[in-house]
């Protein structure tokens, strides 16, 4: 095995077996027809992998692509069911915080305790106690059995110890950082010591914009497998677009045909509204006559977009409710994500099942904790105030300059009707309903990209 390359897997394969009922196992171990009684299921397949010493590579994929299996095989917590492994090197992981604490034991024995079970001699702890401890940031309880510490408190312990050792290699599994903002400055400051001192470092996250920030070398993992390996701008770039761009000529239609999809193909039934004010309400006198029973209400095709979010939490009475909506980017084009700067335009289709006017269109973005970003209406807007009849369509076209750093935010959009006398009337309020994933360069920290800048002008000697 090179020692340039610590960690090296050859056509590595991990298959369970499952069995729907427990009696199962016994019945297959005593068959004498070696009859099966379970079902396969494949968590990794064929995976070759050649990790240079000295990078960072992070490991992206959805939900049961494989990604915490992987890293578990390489730590030898697991083992594979064929394909060979070979690592090099003392490994540092932070697979589960905490796994392997006893909650009677003081935060001392415990320090102990796990690092024992991660490979560390005691003499090597003794000289790194006071480091850890340090670190941690609860010298004060150290001494007080971990039961009685705070989920906070119990975290950064764990990382402490498994942070402060001096692994080859060090292997993390979403915890890249924990605890309160000043801990995890203190946790990225510790992780950039390790990449100056040439650690090889693997992580897994789902954030995008940390993979971009902080390694040399990505993986995507999908069904079990090696999609793409290599500069994570590219493979954060495929990762994305099978994640919320069109994956066939059927979802790709579906981009297309945003036009199309009114309740009838009457031109004359479609009204444009967007957020400069521009709205055509003049139905003519056969649509005024149309009754409720005389409509073909659309049905809601956010569930076939891509970005959509299935956990949104709507509400109101829908007299007016959005079934449509298209992400376009400057050109018009349709799209699934965006770049830090990027000219965004949601449009959304309304539709009338009663006459309405005085109505509101609003518009927030948050962040996936749901801190409110920004947020804004054609109220506040002095745009002024809209209607429609029944049978209408109308487009909302909600424009904006995707001033974010690179991450993951939530859109909702909403239609109220103004009262005077009371708090404004929900009509159809979609909160969280659409995901935005921006990308970009990752330097930078917060929610809002402040097209900052930075020069420093020589001292004039006067």
């Amino acid at each position: 095995m090179s020692s340039d390359f610590p960690i090296e897997l050859s056509d590595i394969g991990k298959t369970y077996k499952i069995y729907h009922r427990p009696i199962d196992r016994i019945r297959e171990m005593y068959s004498l027809r070696r009859r099966v009684y379970h079902a396969a299921f494949q968590a990794l397949a064929d995976v070759n992998l050649a990790i240079p010493k000295g990078q960072t590579v992070g490991i992206i994929g959805p939900n049961g692509s494989g990604k915490s299996t992987l890293l578990e095989i390489i730590c030898g917590t697991l083992t594979p069911t064929r394909g060979t492994k070979k690592v090099q090197g003392r490994i540092s992981a932070l697979l589960e915080l905490g796994a392997g604490f006893n909650p009677a034991f003081s935060g001392r024995e415990n320090v102990y305790l796990n690092a024992s079970l991660i490979g560390i001699s005691k003499e090597e702890i003794d000289a790194r106690f006071d480091q850890i401890v340090e670190f941690s940031g609860i010298s004060d309880f150290i001494e007080h059995p971990v039961s009685t510490y705070s989920s906070g408190m119990y975290v950064r312990l764990a990382f402490a110890v498994a942070i402060n050792t001096d692994p080859d290699i060090l292997i993390v599994d979403e915890a890249l950082a924990v605890g309160d903002i000043r801990f995890q400055r203190k946790c990225y400051r510790r992780f950039a010591e390790l990449q100056k001192a040439g650690k090889t470092i693997l992580f897994v996250t789902h954030s995008v914009d940390l993979v971009q920030a902080h390694c040399s070398n990505a993986i995507y993992l999908k069904n079990g497998k090696i999609s793409s390996e290599g500069d994570p701008k590219h493979v954060i770039q495929e990762y994305l677009e099978d994640m919320f761009g069109p994956q066939s000529k059927d979802e790709r239609n579906l981009a297309a045909d945003f036009e199309k999809s009114t309740p009838n193909q009457d031109p004359d039934n479609v009204s444009q509204l967007d957020s400069q004010g521009y709205y055509d309400n003049n139905p003519d006198a056969e649509r005024r006559k149309r009754t409720k029973d005389d409509l073909s209400i659309p049905s809601d095709r956010f569930s076939e977009r891509r970005n959509y979010n299935a956990a949104e939490y709507r509400w109101g009475d829908q007299k007016a409710f959005f079934y449509d909506y298209r992400l376009e980017d400057s050109a018009g084009s349709p799209k699934s994500f965006f770049s830090t700067g990027d000219r965004i335009r949601l449009a959304a289709k309304v539709f009338f099942t009663t006459s309405l006017d005085r109505l509101i269109f609003g518009f927030t973005i948050k962040t996936v904790d749901g801190q409110v970003v920004f947020g804004s209406n054609s109220r506040s807007r002095e745009i002024g105030f809209f209607g429609g009849e029944l049978g209408q369509t109308s487009i909302v076209n909600f424009d904006f300059v995707c001033s974010l750093v690179p991450g993951e935010y939530f859109i909702s959009i909403g239609i109220a009707a103004d009262d005077d006398d009371r708090d404004n009337i929900a009509i159809d309020r979609r909160y969280d309903a659409i995901c935005l994933p921006v990308v970009g360069h990752s330097g930078d920290f917060g929610v809002s990209d402040l097209s900052f800048n930075l020069h420093v002008d020589p001292e004039i000697n006067s």
